[in-house]
């Protein structure tokens, strides 16, 4: 069955968030790899924090916030390596997934678009390096309204945009969190579970739970 509309999160779903750190792994040393998980994880904290307290920052402050916070988990990092992270984070590579996917869903008549926690700069950005631009519509972000997902508010600005009811709209993140709160909202579900991690939040459960965004062609 093909949707009329599929929405896909940005980061972690079509970029990949931890090639940054693996661009500079050198200049950041052997803590690379923790760096790259706390970074990830203090920058969705708080995304989710500062929503509930109504203390709001963008996603670009929050992740030049989470760096600082990782490198100085991990002992710290030069000058360098902190701003050769942060522009690496503007270009995030993405999954090889993405395009012939968006390329596929777009010739059977499908929209595609990217909801996201991200600003409307900085997933420009993001979209015009991966080479992305053509194969999605543009993008739609949390920033508008000063509130992170899972907030309903977030969500509904698909419906807005598209004048679709949330059951025709397809909804992808490899973020299982952001999988509950869409499926709360009433979107059809897909959890892009690269990395196999166990299911979580089990009342809200995503309709299809796949390894890739190739079983989008299959579903």
């Amino acid at each position: 069955m093909v949707f009329p509309l599929y929405v896909f999160d940005a980061y972690g779903t079509l970029f990949d968030v931890h090639s940054a750190v693996a661009r500079h792994r050198v200049l950041v040393g052997s803590q690379a790899e923790r760096l790259s998980e706390l970074w990830r994880t203090k920058q969705l904290e708080y995304a989710w924090t500062r929503s509930l307290m109504g203390a709001y920052r963008d996603f670009d402050a929050l992740t030049r916030d989470a760096l600082d916070f990782a490198a100085a988990r991990c002992g710290g990092i030069s000058a360098e390596a902190r701003e050769k992270l942060l522009e690496a984070y503007e270009t995030l590579d993405p999954y090889a997934d993405a395009a012939p996917v968006l390329a596929a869903l777009r010739a059977q008549g499908a929209k595609t678009v990217i909801l996201s926690n991200g600003t409307t700069a900085g997933l420009e950005r993001a979209v015009h390096s991966a080479g992305l631009a053509d194969l999605l519509d543009p993008s739609l972000s949390a920033d508008a309204l000063r509130v992170f997902k899972t907030a309903p508010a977030v969500y509904q600005m698909v419906c807005d945009r598209y004048g679709f009811r949330p059951e025709q709209i397809s909804f992808q993140s490899s973020n299982r969190w952001d999988v509950a709160g869409a499926a709360k909202f009433g979107f059809r579900t897909v959890w892009i579970n690269r990395s196999g991690a166990p299911d979580e939040y089990l009342d809200l459960p995503p309709t299809l739970i796949a390894a890739s965004l190739a079983a989008l062609l299959d579903a």
